[in-house]
């Protein structure tokens, strides 16, 4: 190779290290929008690398509400919508966003509070509880982010016949934030919360917080997972979200899924392979 061919190389190559990320562009890699229970109970920790190491491509996590993960599917902002809030990730299909959306896993919610209990609703079903809840006034803590939490949330007040509105800013206080830091919150004001139970679990800041309402089955948590519609956004990476799918409801990924655990206690269930079979 003649010098000036070299002396032009060698120029390439510093201006690739001296833009940042020149070089990490060219890696394959994609954007998935979720909630922050996934993140947050630390599932993504273990999900991630494994399919970053079967398949070599990265995957970066915007970790919000599940109402904002949907929108910023919408916007075409990521490749990817992982979320747990069934009825608005159907609408999402209907209005074209998706081609389909599949179920990935499960787990359940729960209603934590002070061991005290002051209101009264260990071992209740979820409506008598939040019933017995707003009754005594007793301290609640609402996520208040349109998540899928929140939505459930709020379904279940509506399922038990309480307007909460009518205690905002008494007992029922709206925080606007995620799973881990309402967890927060509840811990330091010794507050009920309606908690996914994978957060839940990995969460160390308890104080005198403990689970006093489960089993449930109107508790149940489904997951699912969606395909951003390149029809709708051609930039979106189709052929590796689909493989990050693909991979996540595979033998493999499932059994990432199931295996994820905290102090011997599984956090989620698979039940991508109910669903194809």
């Amino acid at each position: 190779m003649d010098p000036f061919r070299r002396r032009l190389l060698a120029l390439a190559a510093a201006v690739l290290v001296a833009i940042p990320g020149a070089a990490r562009a060219q890696e394959r890699s994609i954007t998935v929008a979720s909630t922050t229970s996934t993140e947050q109970s630390g599932l993504f920790g273990r999900l991630l690398p494994a399919f970053t190491k079967a398949t070599g491509i990265a995957v970066r996590v915007v970790a919000v509400g599940t109402g904002q993960a949907l929108d910023i599917g919408r916007r075409g902002d990521a490749d990817v919508v992982l979320v747990h809030d069934k009825a608005a990730e159907e609408r999402f299909v209907t209005e074209g966003f998706a081609a389909r959306r599949q179920d990935v896993m499960y787990n359940d919610f729960v209603i934590v509070g002070p061991k005290g209990d002051p209101a009264g609703a260990a071992g209740a079903d979820i409506r008598e509880a939040l019933r017995r809840i707003a009754a005594a006034r007793a301290l609640f803590v609402s996520r208040g982010d349109k998540s899928g939490t929140h939505a459930a949330e709020l379904r279940y007040w509506r399922d038990a016949g309480v307007d909460p509105a009518s205690g905002q800013g008494a007992w029922y206080r709206e925080i606007g934030q995620g799973m881990g830091p309402a967890l927060n919150t509840a811990s330091v004001q010794n507050a009920y919360l309606l908690a996914d139970r994978g957060t839940w679990l990995s969460f160390k800041n308890r104080g005198e917080l403990a689970i006093l309402v489960e089993g449930d089955r109107r508790l149940f948590n489904q997951y699912g997972i969606m395909l951003v519609s390149p029809a709708r956004h051609p930039h979106v990476k189709a052929a590796e979200g689909q493989a990050f799918i693909d991979w996540l409801v595979s033998p493999a990924g499932q059994g990432t899924v199931a295996g994820y655990t905290i102090e011997g206690q599984q956090l989620f269930f698979p039940n991508a392979r109910a669903e194809r079979s």
